[in-house]
């Protein structure tokens, strides 16, 4: 059985990550944008940043966005 989608968008945007095509600090597109790109609805998007927070991965700023977390 497949992955859920938010599940695949969730593991493509953590590969950015990884692969350090997102670096420490950038901002992650909007949920407009990412609806647009991956041709899914908001609550798609939330469930995948609900999964990026999960793992570490990003951190949201009220009003201003999601960012990729800094390592230390």
């Amino acid at each position: 059985m497949a992955e859920p989608l938010y599940q695949q968008i969730a593991d493509d945007i953590s590969r950015q990550i990884e692969s350090g095509v997102l670096k420490p600090g950038d901002k992650l597109p909007s949920t407009s944008q990412l609806c647009a790109l991956y041709e899914v609805s908001e609550t798609v998007i939330r469930f995948v940043m609900i999964q990026l927070k999960a793992r570490g991965l990003v951190y949201g700023q009220p009003g201003r966005g999601v960012y990729v977390t800094k390592v230390d």
